[in-house]
């Protein structure tokens, strides 16, 4: 057990909770705030959404989490929102106030974690007035589910709520709450349960030395399903998401090549004004990982560790030539990401490294990148296959090409067969034709409940197809991108 000191709805609260308890947990076993509802327990319907925001951070707002797969430890010294808190003596918050006048709520079972994306949308909006686009409206409602309603009367909700008045209590202000809190610091016992925050990459390698087994976690939207899918205890735990050097975007140059070092607990929220300036379709792919809850927790280090052959953001790093820094107790080593995965969920992760930078060479002119997901549903859903195509197209020849499919093998992997029948060759239908007999030798991928090997096979020919679609007709894209969706 650890005990975690937070601010609840600017109430400070203090807890004593094991290793593997969620935000929803503790709220509705420990502290009876039973407002916040369980629905899938994965991080899917969007239920159990709450607001958490940094108080020592005076630029942070609120960031909307799945509180069923989030630790609970992660609210130390922070600022938790949730349903119950938003009505001030007689006056509901704005979003509540405007899902009753537009009768957005049905049996109400998704409604508190509905509310509570329209209450961070708005606590945005008043923060930073911008007008609400329907795709930042897509973006902040994407990860909430509701079977009862329909969406239009959420939506007239949200465009409803801005002009509704309403005076913000003194917790909503960042520079007048702070969050007494101690470190989550080791036991003296090395086998004794666990939940440890180092705040320095030294700490870090540290606990990651004196404790092989414990697992690491940073927004744990992929291991926190092992607690509530799998019911397994996760009773040794040492949480990455405050080590300093994990958080940072460095421009530099690296091997002689211009481009950013990223810290393995960036998030992908934190990623994404950087990907919409360089790699604008790196960006777009991100609105297809996951929901904004996921987003806000997820982070770049975490889905290249995991290391499974569908992670959305493998593929592209591949594309790129993305290179890995790995730091021990003793010091770090750079690999290049395709030296990293070595067979399913298998890496060249030594026990005692983490990944600590994540090295992202810059597009240069002409350079581009194509990336297509394909998923049984457009939002929020795991790819069946994913393929990245980076290269350059130089006087009607393809230069420098890079190619990489996620779904097709037992981890994310280069094309090399592929990237040969193209390297040098015309923009031509029978360059095309010979890179899918390559395919076809590059990749057997398997049949599960995502896709047959046969659609998968297919699939990955046809994002070929329409590659050489793109590049030999531009003005078919529009279309193509249509159909794609």
């Amino acid at each position: 057990m650890a005990t975690i000191e937070f601010l609840l709805n600017g109430t400070p609260k203090q807890c004593d909770v094991s290793p593997d308890t969620s935000i929803l947990t503790l709220l509705r076993e420990h502290l009876g705030a039973t407002g916040t509802k369980e629905g899938c327990a994965s991080g899917d319907c969007g239920a159990c959404t709450v607001s958490i925001r940094d108080p020592n951070d005076p630029q942070a707002g609120f960031l909307t989490a799945n509180a069923c797969i989030t630790p609970a430890h992660q609210l130390n010294g922070h600022h938790l929102a949730t349903i119950e808190g938003l009505t001030t003596e007689d006056q509901l918050h704005p979003a509540q106030q405007a899902m009753v006048e537009c009768h957005g709520s049905q049996c109400g079972f998704c409604t508190p974690g509905i509310v509570m994306s329209l209450f961070t949308l708005h606590a945005a909006q008043q923060n930073h007035p911008t007008p609400l686009t329907p795709e930042r409206l897509e973006a902040a409602l994407g990860g909430n589910l509701c079977r009862c309603t329909g969406y239009r009367p959420i939506r007239d909700a949200a465009l409803t709520m801005q002009q509704i008045p309403w005076e913000a209590p003194p917790w909503f202000d960042a520079a007048s709450t702070r969050v007494p809190s101690s470190p989550l610091s080791a036991p003296a016992d090395k086998h004794a349960s666990l939940y440890i925050q180092p705040t320095t990459l030294a700490e870090l390698t540290a606990a990651r030395q004196r404790f092989p087994d414990a697992r690491l976690v940073a927004g744990a939207t992929d291991l926190w399903l092992e607690s509530t899918q799998r019911l397994e205890e996760l009773q040794q735990l040492i949480d990455v998401s405050r080590v300093s050097e994990l958080q940072r975007i460095e421009e530099t140059r690296f091997q002689e090549q211009p481009g950013w070092w990223i810290g393995a607990g960036v998030t992908y929220t934190q990623l994404e004004p950087l990907l919409q300036t360089h790699f604008p379709a790196f960006a777009h792919l991100l609105h297809r990982l996951g929901s904004q809850q996921v987003r806000n927790r997820g982070t770049l280090g975490g889905n290249i560790a995991n290391a499974s052959p569908i992670g959305d953001t493998p593929p592209v790093l591949l594309a790129l030539n993305a290179w890995l820094e790995l730091a021990t107790y003793e010091g770090t080593r750079q690999i290049p990401l395709s030296h990293f995965f070595m067979d399913y969920k298998k890496t060249a992760l030594a026990e005692n490294e983490v990944i600590s930078r994540i090295f992202l060479p810059q597009l240069t002119q002409p350079a581009m990148l194509r990336v297509w997901k394909l998923s049984k549903r457009r939002e929020d859903d795991i790819s069946a296959v994913l393929g990245a195509f980076c290269y350059r197209l130089e006087e009607g020849v393809m230069r420098d090409v890079r190619i990489a499919f996620g779904g097709m093998a037992a981890t994310p992997k280069r094309a090399p067969g592929v990237e040969v029948a193209l390297e040098g060759q015309p923009l031509s239908k029978a360059s095309f034709q010979a890179a899918q007999q390559a395919l076809t030798n590059d990749f057997q991928p398997m049949s599960d409940v995502r896709g047959s090997q046969h659609y998968r096979q297919q699939a990955a020919l046809n994002l070929l197809e329409r590659l050489y679609l793109t590049l030999s007709a531009p003005n078919q894209e529009v279309m193509l991108h249509a159909y794609a969706h």
